[in-house]
């Protein structure tokens, strides 16, 4: 990392939090904010009407949990796509400052740029506001550590936009790993590619690293954060844990196109027991796009974008044929046939995953409860993704340390 994007990175998080919430200590009030009854709407405001903001606005006018009451966004494009998904009377905004002093509003949702995650959420924390947060929850490791100690002061619901927590899929698996179908397990086989430059069309030059960010470390860690962020997750869910230690290489490969955020990256996380889990995301190939396989000594399962399959493991004793040259025994070695597994209620397998955790942090805000992609959980996730990040850029082993989760 050089020093001149170092010190941008320095600037945009201080400069944003001071924006965000000038004199904030890190003392904060406790605010429970006003009570919701089972028959009453939450008060919505969106802060980030880009794709996934417009992709969540419109699940959200279809939740009667919600009313959508405001948007906000610096792009008018986007700000005008998420009011046409809003309430009729809805509000728009270019400052989400202005937003947030909307007293009337319950809840936001942040489908921010990474970078500035952590600036909002202070800010609407300060607020008053219950909080779901997009994916993955801070630009870097000390304002991961930061947000969990703001949050538990609020006393203010605080949900990260991991949605296969909430997933019937993700739980069976779950279940299968406890009731040893799958045997003692020892890898993780994440990937998440793409073929493509991931970029968008910019009409103005100006707004290239606005509308471009992922392209960019001075606004998010890459491919890391922006795709495997929930295969991370999905790891530290299905182990109860999070990882040791990981090493990485990433590198520009491909698109030579004027970017600083890796457009490849292959991690290995250690986790307790020596279980280990590789995580990788390519952008030049998307064969199988989005996978987990899960390997245990009995069978493998491996999950796809909205099923799984099951794999026995099927081994042969009998000799096979003679290797003529080295005089090698080979065994014969084959996997079982893939079974699919079976999960959830009729029609839940075709529900967007995001319903689910939309209607969790319904749930959590109507009864003060606490998420279960909370603000801990995501925290454990930001720091093994800024890990990852730190492995590849130094090619040197990156340690968990005592201090990330005191």
């Amino acid at each position: 990392m050089t020093k001149s994007v170092a010190s941008r990175r320095d600037f945009i998080a201080t400069g944003l939090a001071a924006m965000a919430g000038a004199g904030l200590s890190t003392a904060f009030t406790p605010l429970f904010g006003k009570t919701i009854g089972p028959a009453d709407k939450i008060r919505l405001g969106l802060i980030g009407t880009g794709s996934r903001g417009a992709g969540l606005a419109t699940l959200i006018r279809e939740m009667p949990d919600y009313d959508l009451v405001a948007c906000c966004d610096i792009i008018p494009e986007n700000l005008q796509k998420g009011l046409s998904l809003a309430s009729k009377t809805a509000k728009g905004y270019t400052d989400y400052r202005k937003l947030l002093d909307d007293k009337s509003i319950d809840a936001v949702v942040i489908a921010t740029p990474l970078y500035l995650h952590y600036p909002m959420a202070v800010a609407a924390l300060q607020a008053g506001k219950h909080i779901y947060l997009e994916k993955s929850m801070t630009y870097d490791i000390p304002q991961a550590i930061d947000l969990v100690k703001k949050v538990k002061a609020s006393g203010l619901v605080f949900q990260i936009g991991y949605q296969y927590r909430y997933y019937g899929l993700y739980h069976r698996v779950k279940e299968i790993m406890k009731e040893n179908w799958l045997g003692k397990i020892t890898h993780f086989e994440c990937q998440y590619n793409r073929n493509s430059n991931w970029r968008f069309p910019v009409k103005d030059p100006k707004m290239e690293r606005a509308i471009n960010w992922r392209m960019y470390r001075e606004y998010c860690g890459g491919p890391l954060s922006e795709l495997c962020a929930h295969e991370i997750d999905v790891v530290n869910y299905l182990t109860d844990s999070r990882p040791v230690k990981v090493v990485g290489l990433g590198g520009i490969n491909y698109w030579k196109d004027g970017r600083d955020t890796y457009d490849n990256i292959r991690t290995v996380y250690d986790y307790p027991n020596g279980v280990k889990a590789s995580v990788t995301s390519v952008l030049s190939n998307a064969y199988n796009g989005y996978s987990i396989r899960i390997l245990g000594d009995k069978a493998t399962v491996e999950i796809l974008r909205d099923k799984a399959l099951i794999y026995p493991e099927t081994i042969n004793n009998a000799k096979g044929t003679v290797d003529g040259v080295t005089g090698a025994t080979i065994a014969v070695t084959t996997q079982g046939k893939g079974a699919e597994v079976k999960f959830g209620k009729p029609g839940e397998a075709e529900l967007e995953p995001t319903v689910f955790a939309l209607k969790d942090f319904a749930e959590c805000v109507r009864n003060k409860k606490e998420p279960v992609s909370n603000v801990e959980t995501g925290r454990d996730g930001s720091i093994a993704i800024h890990m990852g990040n730190a492995a590849a850029d130094t090619e040197k082993v990156q340690y968990w340390k005592p201090e990330y989760s005191a």
